[in-house]
């Protein structure tokens, strides 16, 4: 049985629809995977975390303006479970879209707040443990890198200078 140009129009909708979906899920998620806490971050990964990051705006916008266009071309030509998923899929990809436009890396590596220091004989780091120093003048202070892994950015006052300590 041949397949009527109907059918053909709703594959070619149907096929449309779940490409912009996947671009705009993908804009947004990639880099939200890539760039996590404790986790190993390849230099080609970063490379390509935040390429997506800085096209994400744009591209979620596109492919979220198109997936609703084709949501609708696509309505009248399909069942009750059809459009369920129809409707699932626009709220992923305007989650994608609104979230794309978000600094959600901040969410994820929460500044240091309210630092404490400790004097070099009371710390308990261990003897293999990296840190960062900065001295300036008399004054000096060390920061663990697991820490600063974590966190990245941590606001000091070191010789009566401000420092932003980033990792």
């Amino acid at each position: 049985m041949p397949i009527g140009p109907t059918r053909r129009k709703q594959s070619f909708l149907w096929i449309a629809f779940c490409l912009c979906a996947l671009a705009a899920i993908a804009l947004f998620f990639i880099p939200a995977f890539i760039i996590r806490p404790f986790t190993h971050q390849s230099p080609r990964g970063l490379v390509l975390a935040m390429a997506l990051r800085q096209r994400a705006p744009l591209g979620t916008l596109i492919a979220t303006v198109s997936c609703f266009a084709l949501a609708i071309a696509l309505w009248n030509l399909v069942d009750r479970w059809r459009k369920s998923f129809l409707v699932l899929a626009l709220l992923i990809v305007t989650f994608s879209a609104i979230m794309s436009r978000q600094n959600y890396f901040e969410w994820m590596f929460h500044p240091i707040r309210a630092q404490q220091f400790l004097a070099a004989s009371d710390t308990k780091l261990d003897a293999e443990e990296m840190i960062m120093a900065v001295r300036i003048g008399s004054d000096a202070r060390a920061y663990p890198i697991r820490q600063m892994a974590y966190h990245h950015v941590l606001n000091d006052v070191v010789g009566g200078v401000p420092i932003a300590v980033t990792y």
